[in-house]
Formats: C-alpha cells, sequence, structure tokens
C-alpha cells in the first residue's frame, strides 16, 4: 500500500539528507531551513518558507504559527536541530496538520544523527 504523498515524501528526505550532509550537525534551524528552502527550489519544488497559518477555536482566530516550510502545498516541514527528536515535537507537527488542509508532515531533526518522523492526519478526521 502506498502511503500518502510518498513520492514527495521520498523526494524531501531525500534532500533532508543531502543537506545534512553537507552542512553537519551545530548549526541553527535557521540555516537548516535556509539550506532546504534552496535545495527543495533548485529541484523544481514550489516551497513556501514560514508560512503564516491561523489557529481557530470555535470560529474565533485565537492565534497563529509560522510553517517552516511548505512543500507543493502539501507537505508540511517541521525543522529541528536538536538533541533528538521528543514527543512534543511530534505533538507540535500533529497540531499543525489538524490546523491546515495538509495531511503529511515530516519533523526532521539536524541533530547529532539525522532523524526523521512522519506524520499524517487525514482532512476527513479534521
Amino acid at each position: 500500500m502506498e502511503l500518502k504523498h510518498q513520492e514527495l515524501s521520498d523526494a524531501i528526505l531525500k534532500t533532508f539528507y543531502e543537506v545534512y550532509n553537507e552542512l553537519g550537525f551545530g548549526f541553527l534551524e535557521k540555516v537548516y531551513q535556509n539550506s532546504m528552502y534552496v535545495e527543495l527550489k533548485s529541484r523544481g519544488f514550489s516551497v513556501e518558507a514560514q508560512k503564516r497559518i491561523e489557529i481557530y477555536y470555535k470560529g474565533v482566530e485565537v492565534g497563529e504559527y509560522y510553517a517552516d516550510i511548505i512543500v507543493e502545498d502539501k507537505i508540511i516541514l517541521e525543522l529541528k536541530a536538536a538533541e533528538c527528536i521528543v514527543k512534543e515535537n511530534e505533538n507540535q507537527i500533529l497540531n499543525y496538520l489538524r490546523a491546515t488542509h495538509c495531511e503529511v508532515g515530516l519533523l526532521l531533526n539536524f541533530g547529532k544523527k539525522p532523524e526523521f518522523k512522519r506524520k499524517i492526519f487525514e482532512n476527513d478526521r479534521k
């Protein structure tokens, strides 16, 4: 069974490892975000960085956040430069998926070793 947006996810993960191999560990998240943006753009993807997303509660806007990167208006990328991925990071990306029409989120950590988590939150559950 093919996963939702698998081909696009695979291309993003390939890019993630390329950026990681080029830069290594130890930079701020912004450096990795800028590098992912440049690399994804150069590969012909539609990429938005720091896209504002409104959060609503019972129809009233109650907050906002800025997605690190959204690719092809389908996949949200949340970038970290931490020791390791923690449960809070996973909850964060699930909340981002809940608040948008995107159904796939990739949590990418540029830590001592590269790691990622793929999260799905389908629109029919929103």
